[in-house]
């Protein structure tokens, strides 16, 4: 008959094989359990219900344990008590693609508590690369970025990313307007049947090698140019894989209404999840549109069309300075346009395309458009001063001196146009169907960043969501805050394992202050850390730690299954 373990047995037998390895007994029962414990926090675990006081267990990338858990559990236990941790921050509009390689670190989005990024936004991807233009699309962005770019297909661009390793987890949407680039060219034409076989074959292995979308830029180049029903053909494609279409719709200034109706007319032919990229409406001409934009949405959503919106929490957007220009003259390129611009004739019509097009955006304020980038030595002291200021340095009107800046720069030129309303942006930013996302790059306050001066979202748009629209506007209560930049995009991104507080999921977590987070970046002084992190941990590891990034690149690559 087989002897019965019992527990006093059992603890009899190890006590033995301590005594005969010279090993003490309490080391034994001591052991560990837990790689980390966090210890006293309240829980606000991303699904907008209640905060809840509660240890927290971690083995490896996962949580393992929540509930009473004692210090010596851990090899590492920190005492959170009086501090909030949440999901890690999933931006799911950045724009971090080729800037994630040149700061792998991701000081600016790890250190505002983001750690998970969806890039590829706004029709512009870093893969794939293909075509007769594709060294000079990697030329474009080892100029850019200051990196080296090989890569051409989108797995050969994660294994970059992997191959640098980073501090952050990342995925990919495939630019619309870069698989067309690939295929045609930025040309205003139709493609032919034969293109659009290699249009959807791109987009097909874009898929199978884990992007979770795609995105389109239909007011730049070549998104302009594409008629809804080639996006639909692609759309289609992202649907079987269940996928997501994120649009930067076509017009966000007088003609908002009919974008977003695009963008729903894609979903619902489709069948695919919608995502309307940074709803807004410019200029305050077109600022009464900004409702009737919402309830667009709302009416697909009660036609059963998956469709949401993102939001950062600025007045102010940020793109390149040739958006003034009409698409005829955008054409072919940076070096067509400037030829164009050269041109008397053509110069004269884009001259009063312009103005036209600043007088609907802007009301004619030309102090409203500020310089944010240039690439040329001679006009960077120029970064930072808006338009008005040039034209009076420069002694042109104020539209000549734009286009001045952009036949000089090559085109390479990056603006900050303050053009919405307060008001829009917090009636937008509280509706239930809306989530936060940043808009932004990764980046640091050293090497070529410190040559320009940015938008602030790229380095405080969570703090800022959290400070001044959750505890001083109150315009929603913390838990739905948290869920709008937590579970809201993780589940419009389709990842179930992050963007939720619960045993099994992923340990990206964020530990705050919720009385004193703050954002610091501003117009003015834009890379400037936030207050009121202490830790950031993404799968489990410590990157921000103690209010200071400690140097970890635990991030993954994050493909679509």
């Amino acid at each position: 008959m087989k002897s019965r373990t019992t527990r006093r047995n059992f603890l009899k037998d190890v006590s033995t094989v301590a005594v005969a390895l010279s090993v003490p007994i309490s080391w034994i029962e001591a052991a560990p359990t837990f790689d980390v414990v966090l210890r006293g926090g309240m829980i606000l675990d991303g699904t907008g219900g209640p905060a809840y006081q509660a240890d927290l267990g971690m083995r490896g990338d996962t949580i393992a344990a929540i509930g009473s858990i004692s210090a010596d559990q851990g090899k590492r236990s920190i005492d959170i008590s009086g501090f909030q941790i949440c999901p890690g921050f999933v931006d799911i509009h950045s724009h971090s693609d080729g800037s994630i390689l040149a700061y792998p670190n991701s000081e600016s989005r790890v250190y505002q508590g983001v750690t998970t990024e969806l890039t590829g936004n706004c029709g512009g991807s870093a893969a794939p690369v293909a075509g007769a233009n594709a060294e000079q699309a990697l030329d474009k962005w080892r100029k850019e970025e200051g990196i080296s770019a090989k890569w051409t297909d989108v797995a050969s661009y994660f294994a970059a990313l992997e191959q640098t390793r980073i501090s952050i987890n990342q995925g990919l949407l495939l630019g619309q307007g870069t698989i067309r680039e690939n295929t045609i060219g930025l040309v205003d034409r139709n493609v032919t049947p034969d293109e659009l076989k290699q249009i959807l074959r791109a987009t097909e292995e874009g898929m199978d090698q884990g992007a979770f979308g795609i995105s389109t830029g239909l007011e730049y180049t070549p998104g302009t140019y594409t008629p809804t029903d080639e996006i639909v053909e692609m759309a289609r494609i992202v649907s079987r894989y269940g996928g997501l279409y994120a649009s930067h719709t076509r017009n966000e200034v007088d003609r908002t209404l009919e974008a977003v109706l695009e963008a729903i007319d894609i979903g619902r032919r489709a069948v695919v999840r919608v995502q309307v990229s940074h709803l807004k409406v410019c200029g305050k001409n077109n600022w009464h549109r900004q409702h009737a934009s919402i309830e667009l949405i709302e009416s697909a959503r009660r036609d059963g069309i998956e469709v949401f919106a993102d939001v950062y929490p600025y007045t102010a957007y940020s793109t390149g300075l040739d958006l003034f220009l009409q698409p005829w003259a955008r054409e072919g390129g940076s070096a067509e346009m400037v030829k164009r611009l050269r041109d008397s004739k053509l110069r004269a019509q884009i001259r009063k395309e312009a103005e036209n097009y600043i007088r609907n955006l802007e009301p004619g304020d030309y102090d409203l458009i500020v310089i944010s980038s240039l690439s040329t030595e001679k006009n960077r002291p120029l970064v930072g001063k808006n338009i008005a200021e040039i034209a009076s340095i420069w002694k042109m009107e104020p539209v000549n001196a734009l286009l001045r800046l952009l036949e000089e720069e090559e085109g390479d030129a990056s603006y900050i146009g303050h053009a919405m309303s307060p008001e829009n942006v917090e009636m937008v930013m509280a509706h239930p169907l809306v989530m936060i996302g940043s808009d932004g790059y990764a980046m640091a306050p050293t090497g070529k960043a410190l040559q320009s001066r940015p938008h602030p979202r790229s380095y405080g748009a969570y703090p800022r969501v959290l400070a001044q629209y959750c505890r001083e506007r109150k315009i929603f209560d913390l838990p739905t805050a948290i869920r709008k930049m937590t579970s809201m995009p993780a589940d419009q991104m389709g990842i179930t394992d992050r963007g939720r507080i619960a045993k099994g999921k992923k340990a990206d977590l964020v530990v705050f202050d919720s009385n004193t987070v703050k954002d610091k970046a501003t117009f003015e002084n834009p890379q400037r850390y936030p207050d009121g992190i202490s830790y950031v941990l993404v799968n489990g590891a410590f990157v921000i730690d103690q209010g200071k990034h400690n140097g970890a690149r635990p991030g993954k690559v994050l493909r679509k299954t």
